[in-house]
């Protein structure tokens, strides 16, 4: 391997194409040649990545090979629109992927999930917005929820106090209710 070689534009969109279509001897043989670090640095006129790509369209066996040589910055690499290659993971469906993107030890973990793009959807919102109820169910299993969980479990509950709820949809409007026990016991017969 060479890192003094630098890839011409052609061989730059080759291997774009080759993450695109799961070509994996391709993507090792531009990586035994440029480097890791040349290929982590290869993207479209959009800021698309070698990971986009590879999560766009599924291909576990090139994302296995890449995410070890690849920084893990790449990981959260937002293209232009602000998606990350977890955003396009969860558009296409493919929950292999956006499986191996979280669990990957060395990687951002589940924080990659709130990611926003542009749009100001995260991955889960993109899930529930393809209806992709697999994805959408999973995200939420591995979401960071526990430790807001264990504190209203240890809080302790007074029957008389106002609950106030907020619940937020996959577009991010927020509804709030409250909720008062206290109040529709009090209210009087005015006769």
């Amino acid at each position: 391997m060479s890192e003094c070689l630098v890839p011409t534009v052609d061989e730059r969109e080759d291997l774009l194409l080759s993450c695109r279509y799961g070509d994996l001897p391709d993507v090792q043989d531009f990586i035994t040649k440029f480097g890791a670090a040349a290929a982590s640095d290869v993207q479209d006129d959009n800021g698309n990545t070698i990971l986009h790509m590879t999560c766009a369209n599924g291909h576990t066996d090139v994302l296995e090979y890449l995410l070890p040589s690849v920084p893990p910055s790449l990981l959260i690499k937002q293209n232009n629109a602000g998606s990350t290659p977890l955003h396009w993971a969860a558009l296409n469906k493919h929950l292999e992927v956006a499986q191996k993107l979280v669990q990957y030890p060395d990687g951002p973990g589940v924080d990659m999930i709130d990611i926003k793009n542009a749009a100001g959807r995260s991955p889960l919102a993109e899930a529930e917005m393809e209806e992709w109820d697999d994805g959408a169910k999973w995200f939420v299993q591995v979401m960071k929820l526990d430790e807001a969980k264990e504190e209203e479990e240890d809080a302790p509950v007074d029957p008389s106090q106002a609950i106030e709820v907020e619940i937020q949809d996959a577009d991010g409007q927020v509804a709030k209710m409250t909720i008062n026990p206290k109040a529709s016991e009090s209210k009087e017969d005015p006769s």
